[in-house]
């Protein structure tokens, strides 16, 4: 009988230690000579997007026994981006690598044969791809599905409106019951939030590369076909090992080139760009902003979704969801590209895929909601290296703006201006020290972008940061600057007053200062005081720039 399980014989003595510790486990010595499947799961208690992972994940385990193999779950931190804003928020993107390192110790450590990953939510995803990627072992990835929409007679709620509902509260647009009550109510299941932020965009992303069972991410978490594709799951990886099909048999360099698109053509989340670089890094394809750009702008955003569109992620699913969309944007694929989970490739699956489709969410290339994706890297002066808008995101009247700026430090600063003065319309809000190692961490300013939308000003007002926002966020928000403030990028010689022009249309976005005077400016900047401590410390010496997808642990990929 052929031996699975690497270089580890259960009939050779020598295995006697490896043999014994699993038998007190539970495993039967005639489970080692199957395939022993890793399953990495980043169930949580404290995040609902991970919480049905421990159901789902004995679907998994059942599928594994039942084609011949043998389940080994293991478990990952799943740090929540929404309940991280703020303070909590430095440790979360740092967290992408932690997670990705622990899992490659633990897989190689146990010399598992393939690997299941159970994961959602904005660091999870990629940093479960840049595992599989390091890995390279058989592999399959699923997602706990979406949250169910808060539904009033009124209208449907998902999570971004509870975002927007602090600037709403703000001005008193809204009561403090009625506040009290969205608080209570708007995130109102387990699941993944329903509208197209990182944790959704990502969860699709590992769809269409190949590694991910189609549908998977945009389906309710409560699904009984979300407990049939997790058993489908268990029983693909089994077959996959024995087949020895590895992760990068299926995730090339031209899939990578189609998740990509598929996020650009759906209005994805702007973190795409940190996450496609650093996944690219690992692989050895060491692609930056500028490739990123190059690769998306070519094909048209034929849909957007909340928080850009009154649509959730489950009104996606019922407009057709992923197969739809790839099947319309199939001139811009690689159609060769294979599909772990059914055998085939990209083409052949879209030969299959007939769904109806809703025309008001999902539209055609002839009538695109904009014709060269839903991003746009802006260069200029402010960002030598790039920024990053999602251009999906921001109302027309705003793809040309020019205002003075309004600068802060960090975003402590800027969350007690918006709470306790008012803006001025016109206004460029200038957030610095915030990137991969100013910050440290390069936060989201998720709930100061939601609160200006909510305030009413995402029409008169923009933000520029060397921070991040979330794919949860609209409005004129344009982050990644690079360089970043720390490391002498122009956005920290900004001073209050300073005209900025940002043109989406163009690409450019300008500091109306003289070359000269930037360069005496920057000669007499002190950084703010941000301690680093703890793994921040070690973080802020490792980390690459934004543009390069802040990787810091996997710095790139050897032979």
């Amino acid at each position: 009988m052929r031996n699975f399980h690497g270089n580890r014989n259960p009939d050779n003595p020598q295995e006697a230690y490896f043999v014994g510790l699993m038998n007190a486990c539970g495993y039967r010595t005639e489970d080692l000579r199957k395939p022993i499947i890793g399953i990495a799961n980043s169930y949580a208690d404290v995040n609902p997007g991970h919480r049905p992972l421990g159901e789902l994940a004995q679907f998994v385990k059942e599928g594994i026994w039942a084609a011949g193999g043998v389940p080994a779950e293991f478990h990952v931190p799943a740090p929540c981006d929404g309940m991280a804003q703020g303070s909590g928020m430095h440790t979360v993107l740092p967290s992408r690598e932690l997670i990705a390192g622990s899992i490659e110790g633990m897989a190689k450590a146990h010399d598992f044969d393939g690997m299941v990953f159970l994961c959602s939510c904005d660091k999870i995803v990629p940093g479960m791809l840049m595992a599989a990627a390091a890995l390279n072992k058989p592999s399959l990835f699923l997602t706990a599905g979406s949250m169910l929409p808060y539904q009033t007679p009124e209208q449907t709620f998902v999570t971004p409106d509870l975002k927007e509902s602090i600037g709403q509260r703000r001005v008193g647009a809204i009561s403090p019951e009625t506040f009290a009550s969205y608080q209570e109510n708007i995130c109102h299941s387990c699941g993944t939030c329903s509208m197209y932020g990182t944790a959704n965009t990502m969860g699709v992303f590992a769809e269409v590369i190949g590694v991910c069972p189609i549908g998977s991410t945009t389906m309710l978490f409560c699904s009984s076909e979300k407990y049939k594709q997790a058993r489908d799951v268990g029983e693909r990886i089994v077959q996959l090992t024995k087949d020895q099909v590895r992760f990068r048999d299926i995730v090339t360099e031209k899939s990578l080139i189609n998740g990509l698109r598929h996020a650009a053509a759906t209005g994805g989340s702007s973190n795409t760009q940190i996450h496609f670089c650093a996944l690219s890094k690992v692989m050895g394809l060491p692609l930056d902003m500028d490739d990123f750009d190059r690769i998306q702008r070519p094909v048209p955003c034929i849909a957007k979704l909340k928080p850009s569109s009154p649509y959730n992620l489950y009104d996606y699913h019922l407009a057709g969801g992923v197969g739809a969309t790839l099947k319309e944007i199939q001139p811009y694929l690689h159609l060769e590209e294979k599909l772990a989970m059914y055998g085939c490739t990209l083409g052949q699956y879209l030969e299959q895929v007939h769904p109806p489709v809703n025309r008001q969410i999902i539209h055609t290339l002839e009538d695109p909601l904009y014709p060269d994706g839903c991003f746009a890297v802006l260069h200029g002066n402010l960002a030598p290296k790039g920024c990053l808008v999602k251009k999906s995101g921001v109302d027309p009247e705003m793809f040309y703006h020019r205002g003075p700026a309004v600068c802060f430090d960090s975003e402590e600063e800027l969350r007690d201006f918006m709470g306790t003065k008012d803006i001025q319309p016109g206004s460029v809000l200038v957030i610095r020290y915030e990137g991969p190692k100013g910050g440290p961490g390069m936060r989201e300013m998720s709930i100061p972008a939601a609160m200006l939308v909510g305030m009413g000003l995402q029409k008169s007002c923009a933000m520029v940061t060397d921070g991040r926002f979330s794919g949860a966020s609209r409005g004129p928000c344009i982050g990644h600057v690079s360089p970043e403030a720390w490391e002498g990028g122009p956005i920290a010689a900004v001073r209050d007053g300073d005209m900025i022009e940002i043109d989406l249309n163009a690409r450019t976005i300008r500091l109306e200062v003289s070359d000269a005077e930037l360069a005496a400016r920057l000669q007499s900047i002190q950084r703010p005081r941000h301690p680093a401590p703890g793994l921040l410390a070690a973080y802020r010496q490792m980390v690459d720039g934004a543009e390069n997808g802040c990787t810091w642990i996997y710095r790139g990929a050897e032979d």
